[in-house]
């Protein structure tokens, strides 16, 4: 293993790469850190002393830009406009016959889809700055914490000045978005999950530092350690298959034989990733941000709806906000991977080219079967991806640790998957120049 890491640094393509890579995440980091116009600084830090816990409607953003969100730096928004670009753009396939056709038209229509998401994902950035502004201009960014400081974040609310702030964070989107294409194209593995991944795992010291001063040392170690075994766990599902065996019939075309070679289709257990998971915390801040936008005046009782809203759908500690957060994910893990696998074209692909499963007739009945199969493979998926969504609810409950706590939901899965995809590309181009790599 350490051999393995010495030979990455002694090969000098491999060590640009890296060296790249780590350079762009040094940048991104820095700038979470710089302010946008306009902003008080010294105002922000107070709120975000104050209210460790009190990320409420912006948790899942927050984290997917490293708790850039709501410090308001340059890069506020993170990756999170370029993930709903994929998503959107991913989802369209479905409902506009032109998007499914570029996708299968290959490199070129690939190129068409992602200059669509380019542009999708700057329109998202305006959107979403607008947004955020919007809401630290009227206080409710840090929620009802009752500091003058939480009101007063920006020290201009001129026309001018909010212009030049949304202006900012879409730039900073853009920016973000082209420093993931660089290191996808220039460094080592998938530019934009390495930011994401980057965002992550900046978080990890933080949430682990206050569980310790909160808890205690003892409280910690056994986090720690519950933590490693459900790491653990986490990358023996990730890496879980199912193989479906395929054989190909032989073929003569001319006097060369194609064909007679033995293959598999391997279906995941967790085929959605995190998706379910965004889609889940997404439709359930809707309410809260509904009932976030129309608090009463001073002196006024809140509306029923808002009350019950604010007592049922905001806290992740009350049961009904566990168990509807549950069932969205499993509903949206079902949704999402009948989206992506399509068993009728695997079948009529494999039908094309003389593929065949063995004991199962070509065409329709191996459509039918792969069904069969996805439906049973994603149930254990569903509730898999169902219970570590739930890990940081039940830590807040039992430990009162942040709802950014790192060993579950979808932090852990993405650090996860990102971290074993991008060791398998270092392995595979160690084991271009040599014959070991990390891997055995």
């Amino acid at each position: 293993m350490f051999s393995a890491i010495a030979r990455i640094f002694r090969t000098p393509d491999l060590r640009k790469k890296i060296g790249f890579t780590l350079a762009v995440i040094a940048l991104f980091r820095l700038g979470s850190f710089i302010p946008t116009p306009f902003v008080d600084f010294q105002n922000v830090q107070s709120c975000l002393a104050a209210n460790q816990d009190a990320s409420g409607l912006y948790q899942l953003v927050n984290l997917f830009s490293g708790g850039a969100l709501l410090q308001l730096s340059i890069f506020a928004l993170g990756i999170m406009p370029y993930i709903t670009a994929s998503i959107i753009v991913q989802l369209l396939r479905v409902v506009i016959p032109h998007f499914d056709t570029l996708y299968k038209e290959g490199q070129t229509g690939q190129s068409t889809l992602t200059q669509y998401t380019r542009y999708l994902t700057i329109a998202l950035g305006v959107l979403q700055s607008t947004t955020l502004i919007t809401v630290a201009r009227s206080g409710a960014l840090f929620g009802s914490s009752g500091s003058p400081e939480c009101s007063q974040l920006l020290t201009n609310d001129a026309w001018y000045a909010i212009l030049l702030m949304v202006l900012t964070m879409t730039a900073g989107t853009g920016v973000i978005m082209w420093m993931g294409e660089m290191v996808t194209e220039r460094g080592v593995g998938n530019g934009m999950s390495l930011l994401i991944f980057t965002s992550i795992a900046a978080l990890f010291p933080s949430s682990l530092g206050a569980i310790g001063q909160q808890k205690g040392i003892d409280t910690l170690i056994i986090v720690i350690l519950v933590g490693l075994v459900i790491t653990a766990a986490v990358v023996f599902v990730e890496q879980s298959q199912r193989r479906v065996p395929v054989q190909y019939a032989k073929r003569m075309v001319g006097r060369r034989t194609y064909g007679g070679n033995n293959t598999y289709i391997p279906i995941k257990v967790n085929m959605a990733g995190v998706i379910p998971i965004i889609f889940a915390s997404s439709l359930l801040y809707l309410p809260a941000l509904i009932a976030q936008f129309n608090q009463p005046q001073a002196g006024e009782a809140p509306a029923e709806w808002v009350t019950w809203i604010n007592t049922y759908l905001v806290q992740g500690d009350q049961p009904l906000y566990m168990l509807m957060y549950f069932l969205l994910i499993i509903g949206f893990t079902y949704f999402y991977v009948a989206i992506t696998f399509n068993p009728e074209e695997v079948a009529d692909n494999m039908k094309k080219y003389g593929g065949f499963i063995p004991g199962i007739r070509a065409g329709r009945p191996t459509a039918e079967y792969l069904d069969y199969v996805l439906t049973r493979v994603t149930l254990p998926g569903a509730l898999y991806l169902g219970l570590v969504s739930l890990i940081p609810l039940i830590a807040f409950v039992l430990i009162g640790a942040n709802q950014n706590f790192p060993f579950g939901g979808a932090s852990l899965l993405i650090i996860v998957g990102v971290g074993l995809e991008t060791v398998k590309q270092i392995d595979s181009q160690l084991q271009q120049r040599h014959y070991e790599g990390l891997l055995r």
